[in-house]
């Protein structure tokens, strides 16, 4: 009995000294990127949304690793290249993350549309949040050998949607805490229109295999969103506040 008890409090040593070791990682992902520039906003900026995501996902990522060093970032870009929703979801997979964050920014046919928002996967989405669920994944039509690739999986099927959310349903509370976290963030400290945590079958938040949420940071079809989220100083407010969530999450 008492050799049992040592291997058991040598075992159980281990097993601390292992979580102690393994870092706390984040995968930020900056949505679109290369050919794919993801939304243009008003049309009087040169830069679209491929840009903006990716200014705001490396100071987020620079906020981390200045400030946070049990925390390892992985991202799954840094320039302009245009990793596929496949390569995204597998980059976080393989980093066996802790948490999946996608960065992207809003667009409306009504220029009067504004406020940040956060979604992850869920069910319990309106035909808004499908339609632009449907946008985003249908940029895996940008990819040569998609159907290969997804194996079937088609982002105007309905059938297809509700296979992807099977995948996330064990991480839904973690992803909810983090998204309000995230959202509140913005409200309090960003002064943003609050428009809410939202449920909608965005690809890369369903394959991941870890909390994860994706980011609308805000509408660059709104004249002075745009400018804000264009502007250095809008860009650094809603990184760190990203920053903040992410930190009080952890």
């Amino acid at each position: 009995g008492k050799a049992l008890l040592i291997l058991i409090l040598v075992f159980s040593t281990l097993l601390e000294s292992n979580f102690a070791q393994k870092p706390f990682k984040v995968v930020i992902d900056a949505g679109h990127g290369g050919k794919d520039p993801g939304n243009l906003g008003t049309g009087r900026y040169k830069e679209t949304e491929k840009q903006v995501a990716l200014a705001v996902t490396l100071k987020l990522g620079e906020y981390i690793e200045k400030n946070l060093a049990d925390v390892e970032v992985v991202y799954t870009r840094k320039g302009d290249t245009y990793p596929t929703l496949w390569q995204r979801v597998n980059i976080a997979n393989g980093a066996k993350a802790d948490l999946f964050i996608s960065i992207h920014c809003d667009a409306f046919t009504n220029s009067k549309a504004y406020g940040s928002s956060s979604f992850i996967m869920g069910l319990d989405f309106t035909e808004h949040n499908l339609r632009m669920a449907e946008k985003e994944n249908s940029s895996i039509f940008l990819e040569e050998n998609y159907e290969e690739n997804y194996d079937g999986f088609d982002p105007k099927s309905i059938e297809s949607v509700i296979a992807l959310t099977l995948n996330q349903s064990v991480y839904m509370d973690k992803s909810i805490q983090i998204a309000q976290k995230i959202q509140e963030q913005f409200r309090t400290r960003v002064k943003r229109k609050d428009r809410g945590v939202r449920q909608a079958p965005y690809f890369v938040t369903s394959r991941t295999l870890m909390p994860s949420v994706l980011v609308e940071l805000g509408f660059l079809t709104n004249n002075s969103e745009e400018d804000f989220l264009h502007s250095n100083d809008g860009q650094t407010y809603m990184a760190s506040a990203m920053f903040r969530a992410i930190k009080d999450y952890k």
